[in-house]
């Protein structure tokens, strides 16, 4: 248990403002039901390449409630565990978010005969891109845990360095992949593959999707290394209306937009099925048409 009255000023304190219940319960709430959700739907139709996708929906569940947790506690004096994992399970979804994303783009190339369009071949695409992600995972989780695991004055600015270290590469790496997935997207308009043409193979939707969900991943990250540059006595470590608006609110889309957009519909294609209208019609479909 760390009590201090000068929380605003240290150089440094767990929180530099009261966190509010109401925001991290609300979080909670919306982050447990995607992730029900979202295992539903995979369970449904068998898209199991899904499950960074669920398990990003539970971290950001746990995360929430620490920050609830650390709410419930007297101002000032906030314990030790709370803040770890909310710092970190707050910290790292997106990398699995991420993760999935690049699986996805896999999919689309698969789907639509588009190999030869693809700056990566398929088969080392997916393994390119989730490495790279592993990477960026256990660099915000260890400094995560650096910055928060020790009353040190030297230990907590390291975790700060290795979590902006990590947050800069993904922000490469994902910069990368869009290159990829947008040089893919010209090709395949100048040069149709027969397979992209046909009237059941959304695939530019489908990059939409990508699109949408990879800039809202983008910003979030921008965010957070301009929050971590700034350092645990910066402008926007000390106003926690920031964190939700640039990092809970655009998560929560992305997990959203997959509800409703849901990447099952290629592997359903794939697979000779016929798939629902959005993602939410998963939820009425029987399972065993799901998984033709």
């Amino acid at each position: 248990m760390v009590c201090r009255e000068d929380y605003h000023t240290a150089p440094f304190a767990f929180y530099r403002y009261v966190p509010s219940i109401a925001a991290a319960i609300i979080f909670c709430i919306l982050f447990v039901l995607s992730f029900f959700l979202h295992w539903f739907q995979m369970w449904k139709t068998k898209t199991w390449y899904l499950t960074c996708l669920v398990i990003g929906c539970l971290l950001e569940f746990i995360g929430y409630a620490g920050r609830a947790a650390s709410a419930t506690q007297e101002v000032n004096c906030w314990s030790l565990g709370p803040f770890i994992i909310q710092g970190i399970f707050i910290l790292v979804p997106p990398a699995l978010f991420a993760a999935s994303i690049y699986i996805i783009l896999g999919r689309i190339i698969l789907l639509t005969d588009g190999e030869s369009y693809s700056m990566i071949k398929r088969t080392r695409l997916t393994k390119t891109f989730v490495w790279g992600d592993v990477l960026c995972f256990w660099l915000q989780a260890g400094g995560g845990g650096l910055q928060a695991a020790s009353n040190s004055p030297s230990l907590p600015k390291i975790g700060e360095y290795v979590v902006i270290a990590g947050l800069a590469f993904q922000i490469v790496w994902f910069g990368f992949f869009l290159v990829v997935a947008t040089t893919f997207h010209r090709r395949m308009l100048r040069a149709p593959t027969e397979r992209s043409q046909q009237s059941e193979v959304r695939w530019e939707s489908y990059l939409t999707t990508l699109y949408v969900c990879s800039s809202l991943i983008m910003v979030r990250s921008i965010f957070r290394v301009i929050e971590y540059a700034m350092g645990n006595d910066g402008y926007l470590m000390a106003h926690e209306a920031f964190l939700y608006v640039f990092d809970a609110v655009p998560m929560f889309i992305v997990v959203v937009w997959l509800h409703w957009k849901h990447p099952s519909e290629i592997g359903l294609l794939l697979r000779g099925a016929e798939p629902p209208a959005n993602g939410f019609e998963i939820v009425t479909m029987r399972r065993k048409d799901a998984t033709i």
